[in-house]
């Protein structure tokens, strides 16, 4: 998209050309509207499930931006000639169950013929500019929060296979559905200590890490510390690992060092691109421990304090 024209307006304060999770624009003094829309293909056998996972994905990144979801509309590719409307009935669903959930409205949406389900919404939302979260605004000293766990591409690539338990399929599930409402969780407080958050999706964990970084600053992850979801190791040791990791491998390979004991699953689990991951959040060290508070309080009981951002070349170490 580099060479599109690049639109000029004062209103305008994030956009594609600046990295942002969503569009965002100055209302008035203290409010901006955040608009984004995504759709995905099937990652779970069950229609109600995959809207839930597709609308919950959608919603993140206004949650990513520190805002909250208003508005939403569905976008919808469909077979009606090889698959019965009640399939798309149950997506719909799912997907109207995730936006009453976020206490936003779903009202309409556009619908094309399509040879593979597709799903996803247009989301509008609203954020207060002095507490608006960017992406690439990490400091050397913040804290590296991750609050869902990661191993989606996997479990999804084993759910497809056939090959994944039903225990471990419900876990992935649920992590997938669950909505990354941190904003509306925190206090007010809270909210404005935040430096820059964005959500992992299909960079993967290194991917989105590496985002949050501006000139002169770089990042640390403890692998150790990672929340993964239960059955992921056992899926990658069997080789079970989705194209998009080793396309993320080669694209962001050379500002990865992995410098961990466990090798090659180190690089499973950084390169993994995420469906409807968690939010990755940079806030100052002495404050991490009241967000993580917070955040468990609220039942992001999976949120964890996974690394660090110190001053560098703008590189991610696996330790």
């Amino acid at each position: 998209m580099k060479d599109l024209p690049v639109v000029r307006d004062e209103r305008l304060i994030a956009s594609w050309n600046r990295g942002e999770d969503a569009a965002v624009w100055r209302i008035d003094e203290k409010r901006a509207g955040v608009l984004t829309v995504d759709f995905i293909t099937p990652v779970v056998d069950s229609p109600f499930d995959f809207g839930r996972i597709a609308a919950a994905n959608s919603l993140s990144d206004v949650y990513a931006m520190g805002g909250k979801p208003l508005v939403a509309l569905n976008v919808v590719c469909f077979p009606t000639s090889c698959e019965p409307i009640e399939t798309l009935k149950e997506i719909l669903r799912g997907g109207a169950d995730k936006v009453t959930e976020a206490g936003a409205m779903l009202a309409g949406g556009h619908s094309v013929q399509d040879e593979e389900p597709k799903y996803g919404l247009v989301v509008f939302g609203e954020v207060e500019i002095d507490r608006m979260w960017p992406v690439a605004k990490a400091r050397p000293k913040d804290a590296l929060i991750l609050t869902k766990p990661i191993g989606t591409g996997i479990a999804v690539t084993a759910i497809k296979a056939g090959l994944f338990p039903r225990r471990d399929t419900e876990a992935a599930v649920r992590s997938m559905s669950a909505l990354n409402a941190v904003p509306c969780a925190l206090s007010d407080k809270t909210r404005g200590l935040v430096h820059a958050c964005t959500d992992v999706t299909g960079f993967g964990l290194a991917g989105h890490a590496l985002d949050l970084t501006d000139n002169g600053v770089s990042v640390e992850i403890d692998v150790s510390a990672l929340p993964v979801l239960p059955g992921v190791k056992e899926m990658a040791d069997m080789g079970l690992i989705p194209a998009g990791t080793y396309t993320n491998r080669d694209y962001l390979g050379r500002r990865v060092e992995n410098g961990t004991e466990i090798g090659r699953f180190a690089d499973d689990l950084a390169f993994d691109p995420q469906t409807s991951g968690g939010l990755l959040i940079a806030i100052p060290e002495e404050h991490a421990d009241e967000l993580l508070k917070e955040l468990n309080a609220a039942g992001f009981c999976d949120a964890s304090r996974i690394g660090k951002f110190t001053e560098g070349d703008g590189n991610l170490k696996l330790v």
